[in-house]
This record gives C-alpha cells, structure tokens and sequence, in this order.
C-alpha cells in the first residue's frame, strides 16, 4: 500500500437532500496542482469534522473527543488514518495507532470517523495511491492549460507559415 499524504481542503455542510462534502487535497512537491478526492459524508459527520478544527473549548465532549481521551488513557498513539480502499461511493479507512508497548494497531473505520479523530490528534491523513486514482476529481487546470497550451502551438505553426508573399495587396 502506497500512501500520500492529505490535507483538508473544504468541509461542505449540507443540510435536507444536499449531501456534505469533504475534499482533501495533496501536498505535490514537483510543483504539480494538487490532486482534489472528494468524499460524501453525513451532515453529522462533517459537523464533527468542522468542530475539531475548532480549536475553542465546547460544553460537552463528543465521540470523537471520548475516542482520543480513550486512546491517550491507554498510552497510545494515533500515528495516522488512512483512506485505503473504495467501491463505487463508498470509502474505506483505517486508524494506525501504536500502544505504548510499541505494538502497531490497525483499526477498521469510516474515513469520516478517521478524519474527525485525525484533526482532534494532529494525526496525518492518508490516502492509498489507488483510491486517487479511482476516485479524485478531474485536474480541470491541467486540462486548460493543455488546451492554451495547444492554441499556442497552433498560432506558433500559423506563424511560422507566413511568407512575406501573403502580406502583398495582389488588387
């Protein structure tokens, strides 16, 4: 398994018949446009995600902070999440977590739960080169500057056609 790493791009809260959205994004170092993996989630979710961006204190502790309290009650440690795998619209994730007898867990969850967890515990999120491949939007830039960059090379061939003879008036 091939991961690379991921950022939180946009949290899109829907409401009713409009689905929430996360987007990640990646972090290319060849100067690239970064790779965009949309992911539906619930309206719950992505409020849960939001909140843990949020760095002000709230009433009441939700799962997600239940969970981390959990994990560093056991002296554990959350080294990263992962999305690992998709079919169709459903995505898969896994929490990588290490005891603090050094042993390597790897916990099946939805990437939504991951993500939540992740960003409560400054835990990198993943993602499986073959989900990006299977699952990432378009690179619509990559797209347009293809297309200017072949409008280019035509007017550059245009060009280089001229002779001085089609610029005579033969009136």
């Amino acid at each position: 398994m091939s991961l690379v790493r991921m950022d939180i791009h946009t949290i899109a809260v829907g409401g009713g018949v409009v689905p929430s959205l996360i987007v990640l994004t990646t972090h290319p170092t060849d100067g690239s446009d970064p790779i965009q993996l949309p992911i539906r989630i619930g309206t719950v979710e992505a409020t849960a995600i939001s909140m843990g961006l949020d760095v002000s204190p709230h009433e009441r502790p939700m799962t997600h902070d239940l969970l981390k309290s959990l994990i560093e009650s056991l002296q554990a440690k959350l080294d990263a999440v992962a999305i690992t795998d998709v079919h169709g619209t459903t995505f898969y994730a896994q929490l990588f977590l290490k005891t603090e007898f050094g042993e390597a867990l790897e916990v099946d969850c939805r990437p939504s739960d991951a993500i939540a967890l992740a960003v409560r515990m400054g835990a990198p999120i993943l993602a499986d080169e073959r989900v990006l491949n299977a699952a990432t939007l378009p690179d619509f830039k990559g797209v347009e500057r293809s297309e200017k960059q072949q409008e280019l090379e035509r007017f550059h061939d245009f060009v280089e056609s001229l002779s001085p003879a089609d610029f005579t008036d033969d009136l």
